[in-house]
């Protein structure tokens, strides 16, 4: 008779056998979670719809109405850089920065309100791990999109402007920081939304938030004194609005273009940190 020896592993030496998941399956695995859902590619669909159509009726309300203006005015046109200013209007922006805001915070809050993040964790121990991966899906995707929908806005306002010889190229001076600025205004807010849905977990809270950090903070906090103005500018809209304004003039608290960018370094950097962080040592 043969008798059959079982030999206990060591969970030390079982977990140098079993090393989980590599970062790169983890990111594959958020990418087919990203995508199947039909409902997050209407979401950027309409979105850029929306966005697009709010800077091609912008542009095509001066291009109808081109012929009533006086020359000076025509002048001034030109000399203002309101062909900049139409190419992503400020609507516009603020439109996907909460639309896209709202998707980045989805990705996390959906999981939380479905209970599957509990199937995730339990998968991938590693909780950073499955959070970086999220945020590096939310950055690429949001950021395709954003150059894909800068660059569409562009093209699009500037050729109903080129009719009346109005419109502009990439090459003229600003176009190009105008375009980039808008492209990535998205994953700045994308990751933003996906850090306040790491912490706060549950929809409705995390879509208001949103809005009071993407909307209404830019707004009431003014250039009108000091501490306001030094707070406004810390704020990815806020920040945008300073990229976009080619001709800037120095007001009562003036701020640089380099400070503009490091506003939306700071805050893609700080909401990965967050998004990552968040999820370590807490029940799901």
């Amino acid at each position: 008779m043969t008798v059959t020896t079982t030999t206990a592993v060591p969970d030390g030496e079982r977990a140098a056998r079993d090393p989980g998941a590599r970062f790169r399956d983890l990111v594959a695995a958020e990418w087919l979670k990203h995508r199947s859902l039909r409902s997050t590619w209407i979401a950027y669909g309409a979105t850029a719809l929306a966005v697009v159509g709010f800077n091609a009726g912008t542009a095509y309300d001066t291009y109808s109405h081109w012929t009533l203006q006086a020359s000076k005015d025509r002048a001034a046109f030109e000399r203002d850089g309101i062909a900049l200013q139409e190419a992503f209007t400020s609507n516009a922006a603020l439109l996907m920065a909460l639309a896209i805001g709202a998707i980045g915070a989805l990705m996390i809050v959906g999981e939380y309100s479905t209970g599957t993040i509990r199937t995730t964790f339990a998968a991938v121990p590693a909780r950073r791990s499955v959070m970086g991966a999220k945020a590096v899906v939310v950055t690429v995707v949001t950021t395709v999109f954003g150059v894909v929908v800068a660059g569409v806005s562009f093209a699009v306002t500037q050729a109903i402007l080129d009719r009346r010889e109005a419109g502009v190229s990439i090459g003229d001076p600003g176009a190009l920081r105008v375009v980039l600025a808008s492209a990535l205004l998205a994953p700045v807010c994308a990751l933003a939304g996906l850090a306040l849905g790491a912490v706060i977990r549950h929809t409705a809270s995390t879509m208001i938030i949103s809005v009071v950090v993407i909307l209404v903070l830019p707004l009431f906090l003014t250039d009108g004194r000091h501490w306001s103005a030094v707070a406004g500018h810390t704020l990815p809209y806020r920040a945008w609005l300073r990229l976009v304004d080619v001709n800037y003039s120095p007001i009562a608290f003036p701020w640089s273009t380099g400070g503009a960018w490091t506003v939306f370094a700071v805050w893609a950097g700080a909401a990965c940190a967050i998004a990552v962080t968040s999820v370590h040592r807490r029940d799901q």
